[in-house]
C-alpha cells in the first residue's frame, strides 16, 4: 500500500507540473499573439529613385561612380573599394582631411587586380600590393577617437608627402577586414553600431533636387558631388529625405539617425582642390538650421543630407526605386 501511495502521489505532482506548464505555455503564446497583433503592417511608400552611387575608398578623396555595390554594416562596397576604408595621416597616426588639405579631394584611388592605384595631378601614378600582410598595424586617431590601420608602405608615404608638399610627412593606412571599428562620435546611434574612417555614419542620403534648390540661392551653383554623398535620390521634392525614417532599396534597408551637419569641407571645390571658405556653407546657414530643440546636436552646422545605419544589408543599383516603410 505504502508503495502504491508514493506512485499516486508521484503521479499528482507530475500532473499539477504539466498543468502548470501547458498554463504557462499558452500564456507566452498568447503574449506572443497579442504582440504580433499590435504590430502594424508596413506599408512601402515609393518616394524616389536612385540615380547614382558613390563610394569614396579614400577618406577626402574623389568618389568613384558606380551602377551596383554591395551595401554592408561599414557602407557601400565595390570589388576591393570599400567607402572610407583608406585615410591619409601624420605621422603621429592623426588623420588628415581636405578641412587640412584641400588638394586631396583630387586623389583618386582605385584598385586593379590586386594592385592599389593612386593619381593626382602632376603625379605619375603608384601602383602597390592590396595585400601587405608584413606591414605594420599602426594606431590613428579620428575625431579623437583610436581606430586602427595597417601602413601602406613607404611608397604610397613617398608620394602623399611629393604631392600634399610642405615639410611634413604624410602616411596611407587602410582598415582591414578584421580591424574593430570605432564608434560614432556622436548622435543617438545604436551601441554597438561601428564605422571605420567614415565620419559619423556608414552611409550617407542626399537628394538631387535639394542640390538643385541650394544651387538656385548660390551666383555659382554647385554639384551634389561636392557633399560626398554615398545615394543620391532622384525624382523626390527637395528635403524630402528629411522625412524619411526608414528606407527599403532592394534589398537593403536602411535606418535614419540624424542629418547631416555641414561644415568647411563644403567650401572646397571638388574639380579644383581649391577652398572659399564661404560659399555654399554661408547660403546654407541662412536656411537649413535645426529647431531650437536639437541645437545640443547640431550646434550651428546646417543641415544637407541625412546620414543612415545599415539595418539588412544586399546590394544597391542605380534605377532602384527608393520606398519608405510607413507603418
Amino acid at each position: 500500500m505504502e508503495v502504491k501511495a508514493q506512485l499516486y502521489n508521484a503521479f499528482a505532482q507530475n500532473r499539477k507540473a504539466l498543468l502548470l506548464a501547458g498554463v504557462g505555455v499558452a500564456a507566452v503564446g498568447l503574449g506572443l499573439g497579442y504582440k504580433y497583433l499590435r504590430q502594424k503592417p508596413e506599408t512601402l511608400v515609393r518616394v524616389g529613385v536612385v540615380s547614382q552611387l558613390l563610394v569614396h575608398p579614400l577618406k577626402s578623396g574623389r568618389a568613384v561612380s558606380v551602377a551596383l555595390a554591395e551595401c554592408q554594416k561599414k557602407g557601400l562596397k565595390f570589388g576591393e573599394l570599400q567607402d572610407r576604408h583608406w585615410m591619409v595621416t601624420m605621422d603621429d597616426g592623426h588623420m588628415v582631411t581636405g578641412r587640412q588639405q584641400p588638394r586631396l579631394v583630387l586623389v583618386s584611388l582605385t584598385c586593379e587586380g590586386s594592385q592599389v592605384c593612386l593619381n593626382g595631378p602632376n603625379m605619375e601614378q603608384l601602383m602597390f600590393p592590396l595585400k601587405q600582410p608584413d606591414n605594420r598595424v599602426v594606431s590613428c586617431r579620428v575625431f579623437g577617437t583610436d581606430i586602427h590601420g595597417l601602413d601602406c608602405g613607404d611608397e604610397a608615404s613617398e608620394w602623399l608627402t611629393r604631392y600634399l608638399g610642405g615639410n611634413k610627412t604624410f602616411r596611407l593606412v587602410h582598415h582591414e577586414p578584421e580591424m574593430k571599428g570605432r564608434r560614432p562620435p556622436e548622435g543617438p546611434f545604436p551601441d554597438d553600431e561601428v564605422v571605420a574612417y567614415s565620419d559619423v555614419a556608414p552611409v550617407m542620403l542626399l537628394s538631387e533636387a535639394s542640390v538643385q534648390d541650394l544651387s538656385s540661392k548660390l551666383d555659382n551653383g554647385v554639384k551634389v558631388n561636392r557633399f560626398r554623398p554615398n545615394i543620391v535620390v532622384s525624382d523626390c521634392e527637395a528635403f524630402a529625405e528629411d522625412s524619411w525614417k526608414e528606407l527599403q532599396i532592394g534589398s537593403v534597408r536602411l535606418q535614419r539617425v540624424m542629418s547631416c551637419g555641414r561644415c568647411i569641407f563644403t567650401t572646397v571645390d571638388p574639380e579644383t582642390g581649391i577652398t572659399s571658405r564661404k560659399e555654399p556653407l554661408q547660403t546654407l546657414k541662412s536656411y537649413r538650421q535645426c529647431v531650437p530643440s536639437e541645437k545640443q546636436l547640431y550646434k550651428s552646422d546646417p543641415l544637407f543630407g541625412q546620414l543612415l545605419t545599415v539595418e539588412r544589408t544586399g546590394i544597391l543599383q542605380v534605377g532602384d526605386v527608393v520606398y519608405h516603410i510607413s507603418r
